[in-house]
């Protein structure tokens, strides 16, 4: 299984979670369980992992001619769905 198809299996039902989540709570339910410690650990090791993983993604999107800049502003407004899209519609290196 490649990347793309593992990104748009993840992707599609994470999209589905993520709305049945603002359809029952709203934005403000989403972040009412960083109020906790434990809430508030998981959210910060979410903003670690991205972080990390834009240090990945950057260079990557670079070396395949893509703007990264798009995927980095996605990425910080969307959390995972940034670079699910990226992996979603990444190409082949042209080379």
């Amino acid at each position: 299984m490649n990347q793309r198809n593992l990104a748009l299996i993840i992707l599609i039902p994470f999209a589905a979670l993520t709305t049945w989540s603002l359809m029952n709570g709203g934005i403000a339910g989403i972040f009412a369980t960083h109020k906790t410690p434990g809430g508030l650990q998981v959210f910060v090791d979410l903003v670690i992992a991205l972080l990390l993983l834009l240090t990945f993604l950057v260079p990557h999107a670079r070396d395949r001619g893509r703007n990264p800049w798009i995927w980095v502003v996605l990425t910080l407004a969307l959390g995972s769905f940034g670079p699910l899209l990226y992996l979603a519609t990444d190409r082949p290196k042209n080379e």
